[in-house]
């Protein structure tokens, strides 16, 4: 009898642990042709700021979209099928404050990051209900909450706060990241000043403080943020200041900044297009000590073999303001170059090569007598991969987006004096048993797709065309989508269109 017994209980342990194995992900199932993604559907929300970022729930089956057109809201728009999306209401943010930034969605909340009316005042992340749209809760934050994002398990909200200061630059609030705990809604609203101590040898790695005053916790302004597998890191891109954070979200500390420091335009590969008055479009002239910022906007973490990566979309960004401006043209004549750095002075400052560049006065005088050594731009017009563990970086873009883009004819000759085809956002899919990175670049309104299964070796796969500026891209793996294909949601701030895409099946 105990031997038949014990048979049993083995027949049924074994039966349970068969049933413990998790399926394999629906998205590795399906391939896609990753060259075949075609527009689906479009839907206007208004013009001008009426399309920013958008999240999908599942749940719901609802695209939340950012709308700060003609009235701060939130749109609802229904993706039950993709191909025929309509908006069905929206939730206003009348009650809560000012713009509304950025949202996310996650198993049926929505967090909503909102700033408040007067920008350099504390902020909110107000959660609703993604069926009923009702508020679940309203919780104080820092000062302009720019992204808001759920961990991956759910179990807490981060947004970066970024803190800008006043046009006169005589308010300027310090830069936080904010954790709120979802079990509760408690918050606790970290700043930079633990990391303070080290600033002479983050500065010697390309990190910068450099407003009036240069205060290290005010100075800092996080931009974006991504989340590790296990939900207890964050990574933080501090734009201006040309690096990256790194948060323990459950201690609610900084264990580190890690410095991106300057890619040097004079390497083979790295060439720009610096002029927007030369009447061509040309990438093959190198030039010596002119250097571009990383400065990224969106970051997007992955796993490969066990190692953290980190994509960066190295956008760029300048401090101009009434009381404080950083930019100046390369042929100002406030803009002195070396002679002895940059012997053909007279022929750089011109239109048809670097004089139309416009650069930073924060960097480049090594010497400090007055004129510049090194040129210093705005982002890389690039996409990079670090090691998240070292900070080291893996892989970089080089110019190619800029040339892709030239070459479907969708580079826009008039932003060569600023940052090229401008990558601000990034993020990560699976279709397959492929990685992909999206790249969205504002100024060339275009995306571009990156096989990145191989993150120090990525490849190139493909550019499409988008609306006006697109600012959100969002990837819905199929595991999640309402027809069990991958689909792209690309919003375009400039024209208030979103736009879906899908791809064929192989």
């Amino acid at each position: 009898m105990r031997i038949l017994i014990f048979i049993l209980f083995v027949l049924i342990s074994v039966s349970c642990k068969k049933d413990e194995v998790p399926a394999e992900p629906l998205e590795n199932k399906i391939n896609e042709d990753l060259s075949s993604y075609q527009e689906i559907a479009s839907v206007g929300l208004g013009g001008a700021g009426a399309a920013e970022i958008t999240t999908f729930d599942p749940v719901s089956k609802r695209l939340f979209a950012v709308n700060n057109g003609t009235v701060n809201k939130i749109d609802v728009i229904d993706l039950a099928n993709p191909s025929a999306v309509s908006v069905g209401s929206s939730i206003s943010m009348l009650p809560y404050g000012g713009f509304v930034n950025s949202v996310d969605a996650y198993n049926g909340k929505l967090a909503a990051a909102i700033e408040s009316t007067n920008k350099q005042s504390n902020g909110k992340v107000v959660v609703f209900n993604t069926s009923t749209l009702a508020e679940i809760k309203s919780v104080e934050v820092g000062a302009l909450p720019d992204m808001v994002t759920f961990t991956k398990d759910g179990q807490y909200i981060l947004t970066a706060n970024e803190g800008e200061p006043n046009d006169a630059y005589t308010v300027d609030p310090e830069g936080s990241v904010s954790i709120i705990r979802v079990s509760d809604y408690t918050v606790r609203t970290v700043n930079f000043s633990a990391l303070e101590s080290q600033l002479a040898t983050l500065a010697t790695k390309g990190f910068r403080i450099y407003g009036p005053g240069k205060n290290f916790t005010k100075d800092i302004e996080p931009e974006y943020i991504t989340i590790s597998d296990d939900s207890k890191t964050a990574w933080i891109t501090l734009q201006e200041n040309n690096a990256i954070a790194e948060l323990d979200i459950v201690s609610a500390s900084f264990r580190k900044i890690m410095p991106l420091g300057f890619k040097n335009h004079g390497t083979a590969g790295n060439e720009i297009d610096p002029s927007d008055r030369d009447t061509k479009i040309q990438f093959t002239t190198p030039y010596s000590n002119v250097f571009g910022m990383y400065q990224p906007d969106a970051i997007a973490q992955l796993s490969v073999n066990g190692t953290p990566y980190l994509l960066t979309a190295n956008e760029g960004d300048a401090r101009e303001y009434a009381g404080f401006n950083e930019m100046r043209r390369v042929g100002s004549s406030l803009y002195v170059l070396d002679a002895a750095k940059f012997t053909n002075a007279a022929s750089l400052k011109t239109d048809a090569q670097l004089g139309r560049l416009n650069s930073t006065i924060t960097l480049g005088d090594t010497d400090g007598d007055g004129d510049f050594d090194g040129i210093y731009s705005l982002g890389a017009r690039s996409f990079s991969i670090w090691n998240a563990l070292t900070g080291e970086q893996v892989y970089d873009s080089k110019n190619e987006l800029d040339r892709k883009a030239a070459e479907i004819q969708v580079y826009d000759d008039a932003r060569s004096d600023d940052k090229g085809t401008e990558p601000e956002a990034v993020t990560i899919g699976r279709v397959g048993n492929k990685l992909i990175a999206i790249i969205g670049l504002e100024r060339a309104d275009a995306f571009a797709i990156y096989d990145v299964t191989n993150p120090i070796s990525p490849l190139f796969v493909k550019m499409y065309k988008t609306g006006d500026a697109p600012e959100g891209i969002l990837f819905i793996p199929a595991s999640k989508s309402p027809i069990q294909q991958s689909l792209i949601v690309v919003s375009s701030e400039n024209d208030g269109l979103v736009k879906i895409y899908k791809a064929n099946k192989l």
